[in-house]
């Protein structure tokens, strides 16, 4: 893969930069990144770094009604969005590379400008509950959710991102703006410029982030990791099928293993030719959707299997991946089945990196929470250095007791959750 040549620069208020030209790019994108996200709230604010995110669109000091950003947006051609994660939170437009300054200027006053008020406020408490509800009605999308408190219980790892109904119609403007004037500051910026942009945009960067507040970073809480044997959760709803999430803790982000633990979760899940997909949808024919991928964060991670099956198979599936994850930590996978995991893996992040949204992202995610840059070079090395040995490795390191976790949702009886919990269990 030829590279990309970037621009990385720190500003002296501590807001960073990198610029990823790509000439060959119909269309450039601006993403603003803080970091912050769900794990820097405290229990009684859990949800309020996605309140926020919601807020920044509903009025700014240059455009104070939530259509005058839409239609200028609109009006330009141009996507846009906004995201909530663990530890980041984004925004951005992508447009034609002539609309580049247009979309700037309204990023930038988005994530500059939020007016907050009150009255836009008490609406969107309504819209957030039902993107609550929503999920509430997802059980392929709450099943997560589940696993998350599973792992790591009552700490921000744990908690709901979108956080709890009864918090949302508690938190005030003040909240709000105190949580804010705390995050969104220089040092916990990261503003990313990606596309067919002819030239290096520092300059008119610099202008439109000028008003950017500054202060010293906050921390998140410290992890704590308690678990010592196999976890299972069973959340009961009216179902045609089980919708069940395995999460095996690892890492985090920064861990050297994490190449190995790409090939393995690749070889377990990850395609159509993985373990899992071959045992439980071809040759079982209980479930349509098996899948895999790793996730991974400053200081923690896991590796996590999602699936929907047959609700009267759900221990019989159960034990197929057991005996899955037994053998792949005892026995070394073979050169082909090896090559073609590394393959799959290194062609999906090519195929990723065609768009200049996709760009942008993938430069200042990394960035945005351990202050480095991976480039694409570096990860297509790192998954080809892979050896089958390293794979069993870190799969003996992982795949114990002391780190699976289930949570299931589905209609099922009571001896279907004992005899899954039964053999949820690694010999």
């Amino acid at each position: 893969m030829a590279g990309l040549p970037y621009v990385k620069k720190t500003f002296p208020n501590g807001m960073r930069y990198i610029f990823v030209p790509e000439p060959q790019s119909l269309a450039t994108t601006v993403l603003v990144l803080v970091s912050t996200g769900s794990e820097y709230e405290g229990k009684e604010i859990n949800g309020i770094s996605h309140f926020l995110e919601h807020l920044s669109f509903k009025g700014t000091k240059k455009r104070p009604k939530a259509s005058l950003i839409n239609n200028e947006l609109d009006g330009l051609g141009a996507e846009h969005n906004a995201f909530t994660g663990n530890e980041t939170t984004g925004y951005y437009a992508k447009a034609a590379n002539k609309n580049f300054q247009k979309i700037l200027d309204v990023v930038s006053d988005l994530y500059l400008n939020p007016l907050i008020q009150e009255e836009e406020m008490n609406k969107e408490r309504g819209v957030i509950i039902e993107e609550i509800n929503m999920f509430e009605d997802l059980p392929a999308r709450k099943m997560w959710d589940d696993l998350f408190y599973l792992m790591y219980g009552d700490q921000p790892a744990g908690r709901c991102i979108a956080g709890t109904k009864e918090i949302i119609k508690k938190l005030s403007r003040n909240d709000i703006v105190a949580y804010r004037n705390l995050h969104y500051i220089a040092s916990k910026t990261t503003v990313v410029v990606a596309g067919g942009l002819g030239m290096n945009p520092e300059a008119v960067i610099t202008e439109y982030f000028a008003g950017i507040g500054s202060g010293k970073p906050v921390s998140k809480q410290k992890m704590v990791e308690t678990q010592s044997t196999p976890q299972v959760f069973f959340r009961d709803k009216p179902t045609d099928q089980t919708h069940m999430a395995i999460g095996i803790k690892a890492f985090g982000l920064t861990d050297k293993r994490r190449y190995a633990l790409s090939v393995l979760t690749d070889i377990l899940g990850g395609s159509s030719s993985s373990r899992l997909y071959i045992k439980i949808r071809e040759e079982m024919g209980a479930a349509y959707y098996m899948n895999g991928f790793p996730e991974l964060l400053s200081d923690h991670g896991f590796l996590a299997l999602g699936a929907g099956i047959d609700k009267k198979r759900v221990p019989q599936v159960t034990e197929a991946i057991v005996q899955e994850l037994s053998k792949i930590r005892e026995k070394q996978v073979n050169e082909e089945e090896l090559n073609r995991a590394k393959e799959h893996l290194s062609g999906e992040l090519v195929l990723q990196l065609e768009t200049s949204d996709e760009v942008a992202g993938f430069y200042g995610a990394e960035e945005a929470v351990t202050g480095t840059v991976r480039t694409p070079e570096e990860i297509l090395e790192g998954i080809k250095n892979v050896t089958a040995e390293d794979v069993m490795n870190v799969a003996k390191d992982i795949i114990t007791n002391e780190r699976i976790n289930l949570s299931a949702i589905g209609d099922v009886s009571e001896k279907v959750k004992a005899d899954t919990q039964n053999v949820f269990k690694l010999s």
